[in-house]
């Protein structure tokens, strides 16, 4: 039930759904505007009424996809109708935008007929430069696309059929090769006869597949030659089969394809299949039989299904965002069949190679390769749009459904991996590998509801395992009121916990007795929860701590430098934001605690961001800045910028820094090549800015949040010998989850290298 409202307001908050329109070139003045309308777009009009070809130099029609659907067979719900299906839509919508930097409008049309469907559909065709049919039913689906992909010249694909034969013929490749099998003799029982069944079975015997040795069931059972009144797809596959159902037909079979419903395959009919089986459990949400129940059953079977939670998940989102790509890009007039092989043999392929760092660090493995666990890429690889886009393109070219040829392949993969940045990325990323291995994260703000809210998502979403520390009245009373899934969280009221507050307070007054406080007192300061919580994470009790969303920022975090004190070897600690723009994440230190550093500090606090970049997979290129440039000022400030990078320079030369800089070199990378070509940043920008004093920082990030050109995440505290991280003041609902998310990832990381020494304090 919480989970339905947490959904119906995700959509509603703010603006209402999930996507918007907005405009790609200036419009702040007037002679913009009369050059986006009236008069100047006469001269694009007439243009294109001149070469119609045209269309796509001057408009978005050759970026803009239609997801169109009539909410006929949207999946998990059926037949809802076309107003319905708009959320889904979107969605789609997003995915295509966020994956492959496609936009896209989404048309739900109140038709099911097919003719009249066909009809609007050609209509409003001159739009776009493809079409992707959505949710739709069989068989009506299958005569909507050959139609329109047959009367149109721009691609149209239905992915409910193709995008998981194309995704699930790539796994099918894999699995057979690791349990050492030829897809030409394998037996296959495909469970289920919808339109992406046949679809993929029909994929299948273009990878090889022999029609022969294929068994399909309906949900009448299996599909013969002796049954009347079937349609045009089944006939195809009707066998000669003496099997009438699954428990008989899977005997001695090498590969299951489920396509059907939940637990339908049970663990005798597993028992009965072949040596070293394939099953492709594909059902949602549950499928055919658990991947648990699978592997317990047989440990010779090679087990896919659709779910993200287990290895070798086939998700459409690994196909449909590329392949379109793909074919916008050479504006193919169809996605043929070659198209689809290609995007399946690029697929397939890249399973088998060497896994970027970034994808072992989103699923918390040290090292992913090709196996009976790794048979298709994870959906979070970045590597999906450079590898599948640019072989559907070939595809096109070599078929000839290719209007526009690419002559270099190498600047074309360059565009492709440019066209997306990292943004919101980093974020997908660090929340899969917090969900690899949840840490125990202490709130030491619990009876407040946005700390109770973000404790109820992290813990609904695998991320964390709170620990809610508080008035244990007032935290149950806005639970209740509030109809959170909080149940079993552990909830510590320091005031009522007289044992451990001596005890702590003893351990405080040992470290702190020749620093102002007697044991009285130390014992006094741990009913407040900063100085609890820091102490649960000192003695092993808690993993990291999250506070400061209603204290002012020194109070909440003198604790943790009371009580857990700096790493080794480092004197200050300094606050980290992550700035998510469009061309990447930046990174911002110092933005929150030293007022005026000198130029050693600014060299401690360089390389404790550069750890803290790292950690986030991602290499630093440091500009260190100011107001002068190289030298032109000789005030104190860009002085000790200057020195502090030329320290850096000569004792961490492996490190991308550069500076004294203004802030636009660190990105204008053709301003600073042609000014001062010697520095290091000129081949790719900074991702990381380092600032002069704490004004800079803290007025820089707030100013891009206010402005809206950056959601901000933190502030990070690097240099504390355990993680403890603060909230800024009023910190939102979503800004706490990727607070707590960062923690996690932070406590997992220094878990991961055991030889680091933290510093008594």
């Amino acid at each position: 039930m919480e989970d339905n409202k947490d959904a119906l307001d995700y959509h509603a908050h703010g603006r209402p759904g999930k996507i918007e329109v907005i405009p790609t070139k200036p419009t702040s003045s007037q002679r913009d505007l009369s050059l986006a309308y009236s008069p100047g777009v006469a001269a694009p009009c007439l243009e294109i009424a001149d070469n119609p070809e045209d269309v796509y130099k001057y408009t978005s029609k050759g970026n803009l996809v239609a997801v169109i659907s009539n909410g006929t067979a949207v999946l998990g719900l059926g037949n809802i109708g076309p107003s319905a299906s708009k959320p889904v839509m979107e969605g789609k919508g997003l995915l295509f935008k966020i994956l492959a930097d496609i936009d896209v409008f989404d048309i739900e049309i109140d038709q099911e007929n097919v003719e009249d469907f066909v009809r609007t559909v050609k209509a409003i065709s001159p739009t776009f430069g493809g079409i992707n049919l959505e949710d739709i039913k069989a068989p009506e689906c299958f005569e909507i696309e050959q139609r329109l992909k047959e009367e149109l010249k721009i691609p149209v694909m239905h992915d409910d059929q193709h995008g998981t034969a194309i995704i699930s013929a790539a796994a099918l490749i894999n699995a057979l090769d690791v349990a050492g099998k030829q897809i030409d003799q394998v037996r296959i029982i495909v469970n289920g006869a919808g339109a992406s069944a046949i679809s993929c079975t029909k994929l299948y015997l273009s990878v090889g597949a022999r029609l022969e040795n294929i068994i399909m069931l309906d949900s009448s059972g299996v599909i013969h030659k002796g049954r009347k009144n079937l349609d045009p797809s089944k006939k195809m596959f009707a066998t000669e089969h003496k099997a009438r159902k699954l428990k008989e037909a899977i005997i001695d079979a090498d590969v299951f394809i489920g396509l059907s419903r939940g637990n339908v395959l049970t663990p005798d009919m597993l028992r009965s299949m072949a040596p070293n089986p394939v099953v492709f459990a594909l059902a949602n949400p549950d499928p055919e039989i658990s991947y648990e129940l699978a592997a317990a059953t047989r440990d010779d079977v090679v087990i896919a299904t659709g779910r993200s939670d287990f290895p070798n998940q086939v998700n459409n989102a690994i196909g449909f965002p590329y392949i379109f790509r793909g074919a916008l890009d050479v504006r193919a007039t169809r996605i043929n069949e070659e198209m689809k092989l290609a995007a399946v043999h690029a697929i397939a392929n890249l399973a088998r190679e060497p896994v970027p760092e970034i994808v072992n660090l989103a699923y918390n493995k040290k090292n992913i390769t090709f196996g009976k666990d790794y048979i298709i890429p994870k959906p979070l690889d970045s590597r999906l749009i450079y590898t599948v886009a640019p072989a559907v393109a070939k595809a096109a070219i070599t078929s000839g459904v290719a209007q526009q040829k690419i002559s270099n392949w190498p600047s074309y993969e360059d565009d492709l991996k440019n066209r997306l940045g990292l943004d919101d990325k980093l974020i997908r990323v660090i929340t899969s590998k917090a969900r690899q291995n949840p840490q125990r994260v202490v709130f030491a703000e619990a009876d407040n509801y946005k700390i109770l809210k973000a404790a109820q998502i992290v813990r609904n979403e695998g991320i964390a395992q709170p620990i809610l520390l508080g008035n244990k009245q007032k935290i149950d009373q806005l639970i209740r009121e509030n109809n959170l899934g909080l149940k079993g969280i552990p909830i510590i009221d320091p005031r009522m916990e007289h044992e451990s507050v001596r005890r702590f307070g003893d351990l405080f007054f040992q470290k702190r007795h020749r620093k102002g406080f007697n044991q009285f007192e130390a014992r006094k300061i741990m009913r407040e929860r900063n100085y609890y919580g820091a102490m649960m994470v000192q003695e092993g009790m808690a993993d990291t701590l999250i506070s400061g969303l209603t204290r002012n920022y020194a109070d909440t975090i003198r604790p943790a430098l009371r009580i857990i004190g700096t790493q080794k070897d480092v004197k200050r600690v300094a606050g980290l934001y992550i700035l998510i723009t469009k061309r990447g994440p930046v990174f911002f230190a110092d933005t929150t605690i030293n007022v005026n550093p000198t130029a050693q500090d600014l060299v401690e606090i360089a390389l404790l961001t550069a750890k803290a970049v790292q950690q986030f997979n991602v290499k630093p290129r440091i500009a260190m800045l100011s107001f002068s440039n190289f030298g032109s000022s000789d005030e104190h400030s860009p002085v000790h910028v200057r020195e502090a990078v030329a320290y850096l320079h000569e004792h961490h030369p492996a490190l991308v820094v550069d500076g004294e800089m203004q802030g636009n070199l660190a990105f204008n990378t053709q301003l600073l090549k042609d000014n001062y070509p010697f520095s290091e940043l000129v081949t790719g920008g900074a991702n990381t800015l380092i600032f002069p004093n704490l004004d800079a920082g803290n007025i820089a990030y707030k100013l891009l949040m206010e402005l809206g050109s950056a959601e901000a995440i933190g502030p990070v505290l690097v240099g504390l010998a355990k993680p403890v991280h603060i909230l800024q003041l009023g910190s939102s609902v979503r800004e706490i989850v990727n607070m707590v998310t960062i923690a996690v990832v932070d406590a997992q990381s220094r878990k991961s290298a055991p030889h680091a020494v933290m510093a008594e304090g």
